[in-house]
């Protein structure tokens, strides 16, 4: 009883290393597939280092919904490769301690990581995703007249597109200015100008784009009529303010949900039939990726305790590659879900199970002492 609890303390003491390494190594190169929207919001928005610290921040929930799981994996996967490769393994047999005694360990590390997971996706993830949109929305308050770029299509504002051939960063003025506006899908307003002048009132924060010797065409789809006025001046303002009540209060994302909101969204019956499937799909992916780390763990015993000979920097590979067949195995669930092929409760725990089928199987094979029929151990 002592030599097993004396051997689940290393194989746990052991798990923490390779983990917290491989956390932060996927996160930050997780984290790199983001910079160029933070990029875009520093030239465009002019963000400070404490809003780019935030938006890093509100981003990391995100990634660490999977780099968790993978972490997780990659570390017991690590741990029984170096245990096996240093005949540690071999001096467990020889004890008369059986391979299912390493299991204990392996089991409580991925439980804990299962409810780091689960916390992170139910709170971090919605908390992350909506506070980014927020944060997004603020910069583009207090900087939108930096946002105005020359020679592009600038779509800022909800049914609104301007272009500006040249814009004097000075003073904001502003020369050969296109706008549309789309007040609903039969109506457009179609403005053109010579000059223009963006002025800025910080305080109600309120934007009034000033033009000067244009037309302005107003276009009726459905009726196919046009009338056209010219102006020497015309005035269009932007409430900034309105626009974050907006993004405030506008119908969340699923994925920006917080567990009682998606309940209480399935339960009334909100939406149309699509909807609700695709906020039961959430829900239910919500609970089965943090639980891969369970499936994911329990199949890295076998497959390290069987890549004794194989180097550290191929194990992580191969960790890698089983966490990409499982998130092949994901996907394929969500699409079944999707087409009607099956319900969300089956195709989003469906990675889960055939994962954690697998592993079962291998590592009954290796406590059998018999070879693995796939090619994980290496000569």
């Amino acid at each position: 009883m002592k030599i097993s609890t004396i051997l689940n303390r290393y194989i746990f003491r052991e798990l923490l290393s390779p983990f917290f390494t491989s956390l932060i190594f996927l996160t930050f190169v997780f984290l790199m597939t983001r910079i160029p929207d933070i990029t875009n919001m520093v030239v465009n928005y002019h963000a400070g280092i404490p809003a780019v610290f935030l938006l890093i921040l509100y981003s990391l929930p995100r990634f660490m919904e999977f780099t968790i799981p993978m972490s997780v994996m990659i570390s017991v996967l690590l741990t029984m490769m170096r245990m096996a490769s240093d005949n540690e393994i071999i001096a467990v047999k020889g004890a008369g301690i059986s391979l299912y005694r390493l299991v204990p360990p392996v089991m409580l590390f991925s439980v804990l990581g299962t409810i780091l997971t689960l916390w992170i996706a139910l709170w971090g993830v919605p908390w992350g995703k909506f506070s980014f949109t927020t944060k997004g929305a603020e910069l583009a308050r207090s900087t939108v007249q930096f946002a105005l770029k020359e020679r592009q299509f600038n779509t800022m504002f909800d049914g609104i597109m301007i272009y500006v051939t040249s814009v004097n960063v000075k003073n904001y003025q502003m020369s050969d200015i296109f706008i549309q506006e789309s007040q609903n899908s039969d109506n457009h307003n179609i403005t053109i100008a010579s000059e223009g002048m963006l002025i800025s009132n910080e305080q109600k924060n309120i934007y009034t784009l000033h033009l000067v010797d244009g037309i302005v065409n107003q276009v009726n789809i459905k009726n196919g009529s046009v009338n056209t006025m010219s102006f020497e001046t015309y005035d269009i303002n932007f409430d900034m303010n309105a626009r974050l009540r907006d993004i405030q209060y506008q119908k969340k994302d699923y994925n920006e949900m917080y567990p009682d909101e998606l309940f209480e969204f399935i339960r009334k019956g909100e939406g149309g039939k699509k909807e609700l499937l695709s906020a039961r799909m959430e829900l239910h992916e919500k609970f089965s990726i943090p639980f891969a780390c369970i499936a994911l763990g329990f199949l890295s015993i076998p497959v390290g305790v069987s890549s004794a000979s194989s180097r550290r920097s191929s194990g992580f590979g191969m960790g890698l590659s089983l966490f990409l067949f499982y998130y092949l195995l994901l996907a394929a669930g969500w699409s079944a879900c999707e087409t009607g092929y099956s319900p969300p409760f089956i195709g989003m725990w469906i990675s889960d199970l055939v994962i954690l089928v697998i592993a079962i199987f291998l590592f009954s094979r290796v406590a059998a002492e018999k070879t693995l029929p796939f090619p994980f151990e290496s000569g």
